[in-house]
């Protein structure tokens, strides 16, 4: 279903934008894009300005309800997961020193940088 939807949501696009550009402004005669006198036979009576006007509203509301149906499902979580359900995933530690550690010499700090203990009396 939501393939169909974006399939005829890019088709209305296309659509919408052609019959926008087909159509011309208040001066243009389109007569002169069909050739002459006989676009009044292809379009209709009325000529092309009613056609592609009905044509354009019928697109922009189809590709509005489209817009919508897309962003509705589309802010939607996801009903499935392609994760396998089961316990999740151990959680990995930074490991700790060793259980024994030979006792640093006499004078070396145990800390780089730390200062030095005073010799023993």
């Amino acid at each position: 279903m939501h393939t169909l939807i974006v399939v005829l949501h890019i088709v209305v696009s296309v659509a919408l934008i052609l019959v926008i550009l087909l159509q011309t402004g208040k001066g243009s005669d389109i007569g002169a894009v069909f050739g002459g006198g006989s676009s009044q036979t292809l379009f209709g009576s009325t000529g092309p300005t009613s056609f592609l006007s009905k044509l354009t509203a019928g697109a922009a509301i189809v590709f509005m309800l489209t817009s919508l149906f897309l962003a509705y499902f589309s802010g939607r979580g996801p009903s499935t997961s392609i994760m396998k359900s089961g316990a999740p995933a151990p959680v990995q530690t930074m490991p700790g020193p060793p259980a024994s550690l030979p006792a640093p010499p006499a004078g070396v700090p145990a800390v780089p940088g730390a200062p030095t203990a005073p010799p023993a009396r």
